[in-house]
């Protein structure tokens, strides 16, 4: 999980986040195994199930009034399976909180320009989840955040799949990638 492909990461992010605000959940959820299988390097029934997990916990986020313990029991499955293949030790419940709490961060940020919480939140996630200082993944949830940033106008704008935006929330994303291998690449 600490030796992945930022352009292959931040390209299935960018997909997964394309087909979750225009509701096409099937290409969700290609898009999360993706995801999981480049992030977290899981054998292939774990990241098939680790990516139905993803899928259902941001269904349950995605309405207004959502669901935020469903979410949050759903990334604690999810968190569970990754420490456990990995052998990790961190706190599958905290992991799973602090999933669920960047989430509202951004929820919350809708279109503003100080995107300091979200970053805050992204970087503790990291910190959490890869055993590393918070200073260490600045960079990495900084990147992140700007995707999210150019993603949120692009809502805004209307869901346009060929918008030349989607490339420049890619490009975000696979510098936030690249700035986490860093940060947590074995050495």
């Amino acid at each position: 999980m600490r030796s992945f492909d930022p352009s292959r990461l931040g390209g299935h992010e960018a997909t997964a986040w394309v087909a979750y605000y225009r509701r096409q959940w099937g290409t969700f959820l290609r898009a999360a195994i993706g995801m999981v299988r480049e992030g977290f390097g899981m054998p292939w029934p774990k990241t098939v199930y680790g990516a139905w997990l993803v899928l259902r916990a941001n269904q349950l986020w995605a309405p207004v009034s959502n669901d935020p313990d469903g979410a949050r029991r759903r990334m604690r499955r999810f968190y569970q399976m990754v420490a456990g293949t990995h052998h990790e030790s961190f706190d599958v419940d905290e992991a799973a909180r602090l999933e669920v709490e960047w989430w509202r961060a951004h929820r919350e940020l809708s279109g503003g320009a100080d995107l300091s919480e979200l970053v805050q939140a992204l970087a503790a996630l990291y910190a959490h989840i890869y055993g590393v200082l918070e200073t260490d993944v600045l960079d990495a949830a900084t990147g992140r955040a700007e995707a999210m940033r150019i993603s949120d106008q692009w809502v805004a704008d209307g869901c346009d799949p060929t918008s030349p935006a989607i490339e420049q929330e890619r490009a975000e994303l696979v510098r936030g990638y690249t700035a986490l291998q860093k940060a947590v690449a074995p050495t």
